[in-house]
């Protein structure tokens, strides 16, 4: 029988197909129409942002995709500092438009939040039509080879939360957006004694059952 995990890593090629589906995703929510106040903007507008953060993980972290291309993750690596996506100011200007302060606002409030000790750091999860229980659940155990504890900050209800609660998530503390949204963050401890399985971290290191529809924020 084969143990082969619902997920692949995305690659290059597959940043539109992740970005749509964070746009997808986040667009009903109520922190969606804050960031991008103009309905017929809000989604080409969330996937031009959402593009940045998923370039920029690819290079220091890890996506995602359930092998049919519907849910995806999007990981940060934060066992050591990382910089801010090239060009941010200006990429975000051109992707946002007269937004673009909303979404710094919010992206400087998430990271002043941000735990400083060692994490991986779950940015994003997108299941717009399903699928957040196999992509979330199938990627976290791709990410606990690292051996290290899990951050997140789930933006699209309780379900999303639930789902989290069920993989070992517990309420970390709840701060409120710039919108005044209440977001609680979540945080994992690590599944593995320290040192669980080197050869997967010095590789990464090297190279640089209900409605499950959900979705994350991108953070700095």
């Amino acid at each position: 029988m084969s143990t082969a995990l619902p997920v692949v890593r995305a690659r290059w090629c597959d940043i539109g197909r992740i970005a749509d589906l964070v746009a997808e995703a986040l667009a009903p929510t109520a922190s969606a129409a804050w960031l991008v106040p103009d309905p017929s903007r809000r989604l080409p507008v969330l996937a031009a942002v959402a593009r940045i953060w998923t370039e920029h993980a690819l290079l220091f972290g890890d996506a995602f995709l359930l092998r049919d291309g519907s849910a995806a993750t999007v990981w940060f690596h934060r066992y050591r500092p990382i910089p801010s996506p090239h060009r941010y100011a200006d990429r975000l200007a051109s992707a946002a438009g007269p937004d673009e302060n909303r979404f710094r606002r919010l992206g400087e409030e998430l990271a002043a939040r941000r735990p400083v000790e060692p994490h991986n750091h779950l940015a994003l999860l997108a299941a717009p039509r399903g699928g957040a229980v196999q992509a979330l659940s199938a990627s976290q155990r791709r990410m606990d080879t690292l051996s290290l504890p899990t951050y997140a900050h789930p933006c699209a209800g309780e379900q999303e939360e639930l789902l989290r609660r069920r993989l070992g998530y517990a309420e970390r503390e709840t701060f409120a957006a710039p919108d005044g949204t209440p977001v609680r963050s979540l945080w994992r401890s690590a599944p593995l004694p320290a040192g669980g399985n080197d050869r997967w971290r010095n590789r990464r290191a090297g190279r640089r059952e209900h409605d499950d529809r959900a979705v994350g924020p991108a953070a700095r």
